[in-house]
């Protein structure tokens, strides 16, 4: 068992502090489900790649569509993520190639659907996975979190191991019902538990510029996120549909399409976020 002692814990971050080691960890959350969370994930994360930074995305969604969106059989890995969170497995030995060059994967398993119910009573249960990627923050420049559609305790986990959010939107009618809550999680681990959590802001997905609908959806979004919604507004696309059914990202599926471009401006504009945010912590 992997199971760190509090002291190991700290020698761990004073020896990532000392070194400077700034892997950027990305939580991509919404409690609604089916608002384009984890094509954001799949896709963001290959473009990330493809403009040249080294990314890990990890599944902790149970239902696995992260994984089996990159063409991973879940049902026969005998080790992911889950294994990391209960300390069997280093997450270092669970990680397996996406099938895009730079891109990895801690995926999920069949083990991760009875996570919220046996890490109840597990001590340090908020910071499992951010215990468990400490080991990693120096081999990537990006860890991307795909979180599951809910609050439970595999979300938390997605958030205090975050250093940023993401929070794709739907152009739909409900899209920003329970937003509310989502934020006021947020805000409470915030104040209990990480207060330099940030949130990067909202992405804009499934959206049809021909209904008046999605006008009125970015427009109410403005009064939740002002001035963090990203430019890179993702179109209501079928390749994008068809991508995860073949077991590929946008990228290597239809990389001429208006989906694969919204995700490229949408890994160049988080970037050149990333490299100012660095640029104005040098100069602080």
């Amino acid at each position: 068992m992997y199971n760190y002692t509090i002291k190991t814990l700290i020698i761990i971050r004073m020896f990532i502090n000392l070194h400077n080691i700034m892997a950027h960890i990305i939580s991509i959350v919404n409690q609604k489900g089916g608002v384009g969370k984890t094509t954001t994930a799949i896709n963001l994360g290959a473009y990330l790649a493809e403009h040249g930074k080294n990314v890990l995305l990890v599944d902790l969604d149970p239902q696995a569509n992260a994984s089996s969106g990159l063409g991973l059989d879940y049902n026969n890995l005998n080790k992911g993520i889950y294994e990391s969170l209960i300390g069997s497995h280093l997450i270092r030995e669970v990680v397996v190639p996406s099938g895009v060059t730079g891109f990895r994967v801690a995926p999920a398993t069949q083990a991760l659907a009875g996570a919220n119910v046996e890490l109840v009573d597990v001590e340090r249960r908020e910071f499992r996975l951010s215990d468990a990627l400490l080991e990693i923050k120096n081999d990537y420049d990006i860890v991307l979190i795909d979180c599951p559609p809910s609050l439970g305790i595999l979300t938390i986990n997605g958030l205090v191991a975050a250093d940023h959010i993401m929070i794709p939107v739907q152009a739909e009618y409900y899209a920003l019902e329970g937003l509310g809550q989502l934020l006021n999680t947020i805000e409470l681990i915030k104040e209990n538990i990480k207060e330099d959590l940030n949130i990067l802001g909202a992405v804009l997905t499934m959206f049809d510029k021909r209904t008046k609908l999605s006008g009125q959806v970015m427009d109410e979004l403005y009064k939740y996120f002002p001035n963090k919604i990203f430019d890179a507004v993702v179109p209501r696309n079928v390749r994008l549909s068809e991508a995860p059914s073949h077991g590929k990202a946008i990228s290597h599926y239809a990389p001429e399409s208006k989906g694969a471009k919204a995700y490229s401006d949408l890994a160049k504009e988080l970037i050149d976020y990333l490299e100012e945010e660095k640029i104005k912590n040098k100069n602080l």
